[in-house]
């Protein structure tokens, strides 16, 4: 059967790998001689957790995952982290947290019911354009973690340096950069990341947890569910784990292993995001609303002069075959979603869409 893919730059679910699309199709019906799909195997069977293991294990890999971290896939998405995350980790129920867009703004909301919360630095001032500087953070002693949104999916800013958290654990929401260029996982204590962006399918969460922040003795309400130390005693299957979600997400990282790794893969984002932001600075029409030191290689928001001519240039893009290049609601203007699955060409085809649209309606 023939079939035309469009270019999706949808900030998630977002577009996935071709090779790993055309894989998991032709094990759809017989995934490795099983006689069933992957949707219909039990999460007990031997088969099935060579799967996990084996996702584990080159997530690992690909990221030098020290042996002292945990790496759990736990069902929900990233939000649910928002809750999760004071609910494990606050001893002392004191958290920092920096305030660079909507997700960091969520999360703080979030926490807040659980206990005391400092905002120590915010980018809110200038519409969340830019990372505050962290260099010298009023943490209180007694905090218990600093919490960061590395990415901003939105707004589009990234994390170009990590804050100086003065020797208080680091939690970093990675899930709109998760996987796009190395990381030292040492330098945190926690990282997780919503999978359906630049990983997998949507409803899962990979978190990676230092193993010393992984406790009994939490509040007694909190669901056992909802206990970071219940999916690490189990392995990720205290329950039955989003086992689609799983096996997607293993295919990518063996997908990303076999094309170079976080290193190879960070050079190409780099390359890809660099001719949509030289556009953008060159172009009369449209310019981009991120300081230049802070801009994300994976979410690039950019307006023109007014809403009317933002609408007619999405409905342009739509038709010629770029589609979800909406801004986000509360935002508006327009965003390009350049995940690791999105190749160079279609960011290059966008561009020379965006240029002729340029000549012919400036």
């Amino acid at each position: 059967m023939k079939y035309e893919r469009i270019y999706n730059f949808s900030a998630g679910p977002a577009t996935m790998p071709e090779p790993v699309l055309e894989e998991i199709r032709d094990e759809m019906m017989n995934y490795k001689g099983s006689g069933m799909c992957v949707m219909e195997m039990s999460h007990r069977s031997k088969v099935y957790q060579q799967i996990i293991d084996e996702a584990e294990q080159d997530l690992r890999d690909l990221m030098h995952i020290p042996d002292n971290y945990k790496v759990l896939f736990i069902q929900g998405g990233a939000t649910l982290q928002f809750a999760m995350i004071p609910m494990n980790l606050m001893k002392n129920g004191v958290a920092c947290y920096v305030e660079t867009g909507a997700w960091s703004k969520k999360a703080i909301n979030e926490a807040k019911k659980y206990g005391e919360i400092h905002v120590v630095a915010s980018s809110k001032d200038r519409n969340y354009s830019y990372i505050p500087d962290c260099s010298d953070l009023d943490i209180p002693e007694n905090a218990d973690y600093v919490y960061i949104c590395e990415n901003e999916t939105i707004h589009g800013v990234t994390w170009p340096t990590l804050p100086n958290t003065k020797g208080h654990v680091l939690v970093s929401d990675q899930s709109s950069m998760f996987l796009s260029r190395p990381c030292n996982v040492s330098d945190y204590g926690m990282i997780y990341a919503g999978v359906q962006k630049n990983v997998g399918p949507a409803g899962m969460v990979v978190a990676i947890i230092r193993e010393d922040l992984i406790r009994d003795g939490l509040d007694p309400k909190v669901p056992l569910y909802l206990s970071y130390k219940t999916h690490a005693d189990n392995g990720s299957m205290y329950n039955t784990p989003n086992c689609w979600a799983i096996y997607v997400c293993g295919k990518v990282f063996k997908y990303l292993k076999s094309t170079g790794g976080l290193e190879a893969m960070e050079k190409r984002n780099i390359e890809k995001a660099q001719i949509l932001y030289d556009f953008l600075d060159s172009s009369k029409m449209f310019h981009g609303t991120v300081d230049k030191a802070f801009r994300s290689l994976m979410n690039v928001p950019f307006v023109t002069a007014n809403a009317e001519l933002d609408a007619q240039v999405i409905a342009a893009t739509k038709a010629a075959g770029y589609d979800n290049l909406k801004g986000h609601k509360s935002v508006g203007g327009l965003r390009a979603s350049i995940y690791n699955a999105m190749p160079k060409e279609g960011v290059a085809a966008l561009v020379e869409f965006l240029k002729t649209f340029e000549a012919e309606n400036g």
